[in-house]
C-alpha cells in the first residue's frame, strides 16, 4: 500500500512539474498583442452622463486592431512609433511620435502598427456616455 502512495505522489509531481513547464513554453511562445491600460476614469461635472477615460494602448510591431468603433469621442497622442488609421470609406493615414488626432463618436476605423520591428504607443482620451464601453466591434 505504501508502494502504491509513493508512485501516486511521483506521479502527481511529474504532472505538475510537466504541466508548470508545459505553462512557462505557453507563455513564452504566446502572441503579443494590443494591449490598453486605462490611467483614469471619471464622472465630468457639466457634462451630465459623460465620463472621461485616459488609456495607455500599446501595439506590438505588425500587430492590427480589427475595424471597430469608439462610442465617445476620442482624441489620441501618439508616444512612441507609428500608428496607421483608416476610417471606413477614407484613405489611411499615419502619425508618428508627437502627432495627434481626432476620432468623432460612432466611426468605425482599423488601426495598426506599420513597422515590423518598433513597437507604438499612443495614449487616448475619451468622452463617452455614462457605462458605455470603450470600445465595439464593428458590425
Amino acid at each position: 500500500m505504501r508502494s502504491l502512495t509513493k508512485a501516486a505522489a511521483i506521479t502527481l509531481l511529474a504532472t505538475v512539474l510537466a504541466m508548470s513547464g508545459w505553462a512557462a513554453y505557453a507563455e513564452s511562445t504566446s502572441k503579443p498583442e494590443i494591449t490598453r491600460k486605462e490611467i483614469l476614469n471619471t464622472t465630468l461635472q457639466g457634462l451630465k452622463g459623460y465620463d472621461g477615460v485616459m488609456y495607455i494602448t500599446d501595439i506590438p510591431p505588425g500587430m492590427s486592431a480589427p475595424r471597430h468603433l469608439h462610442p465617445g469621442y476620442e482624441f489620441n497622442y501618439i508616444l512612441k512609433g507609428s500608428v496607421s488609421y483608416q476610417p471606413d470609406g477614407k484613405k489611411a493615414f499615419t502619425l508618428n511620435a508627437g502627432q495627434g488626432t481626432y476620432n468623432p463618436a460612432n466611426n468605425i476605423h482599423k488601426v495598426w502598427n506599420p513597422s515590423k520591428t518598433e513597437p507604438a504607443q499612443l495614449v487616448a482620451v475619451l468622452i463617452k456616455e455614462t457605462g458605455k464601453p470603450l470600445a465595439v466591434p464593428a458590425p
